[in-house]
């Protein structure tokens, strides 16, 4: 069984995922973790992500221990993991990570921005959770300020409308629905609401 979740910044893919994989009994993989983890590497060691050669080595020899810093969710890690991420050497060097992690049995949920179109085009089930601008900031600027950040809703609106902007006009591997997925607006949904449709989106491919 794999899942390819695909969507922008803050709709709710890593929440769906992680749900998904715990009532499903599957793994878990935020591939969007693992440009923050090279993003996270690079500004660590005083490199520039919008280098190439610096993004690619960073990429290949990634720490996966980074997967699981508090640093990950650092506004401006996400912003250099946007940059490292429009990078084909990059997204080439994380491809087979992502790919193995999937058909390894029982198989898994991945989110992320091009699963479904690029690094699982043959997923059985593959989802696209989206919502409004609106409603994506006003999340983002909530988690900030309930773990104790300075957070101003206008700045966050626009780092999210400039980390889509990136995402779906990027050259290689941009952010889109996948032709065969089913799309979820989250938007006006809780949680469990969005859980109930991705479970009968997959009982109905399964």
């Amino acid at each position: 069984m794999i899942i390819a979740i695909d969507g922008p910044a803050g709709a709710g893919k890593g929440t769906l995922g992680l749900a998904l994989a715990s009532r499903l009994g599957l793994r878990h993989l935020d591939t969007g973790g693992l440009y923050r983890a090279t993003a996270l590497q690079i500004l660590r060691s005083g490199g520039d992500p919008h280098d190439p050669e610096t993004a690619e080595r960073a990429a290949r020899a990634l720490d996966v221990a980074l997967l699981g810093s508090a640093d990950l969710r650092r506004p401006d890690v996400g912003t250099a993991a946007s940059v490292v991420a429009a990078i084909p050497a990059v997204r080439q060097a994380l491809l087979d990570f992502q790919r193995e992690f999937a058909n390894t049995p029982p198989g898994a949920v991945v989110d992320g921005r091009d699963i479904g179109t690029v690094v699982l085009p043959d997923a059985p089930v593959k989802l696209y959770v989206t919502a409004s601008t609106e409603e994506r900031a006003r999340r983002r600027h909530k988690e900030l300020l309930e773990r104790g950040e300075a957070s101003i809703y206008q700045r966050v609106r626009a780092e999210i409308e400039a980390r889509d902007a990136r995402d779906a006009g990027r050259a290689v591997a941009p952010m889109r629905k996948a032709d065969d997925a089913v799309e979820i607006d989250t938007t006006d949904l809780s949680p469990d609401q969005v859980l109930a449709r991705a479970l009968a989106a997959i009982d109905a491919r399964a």
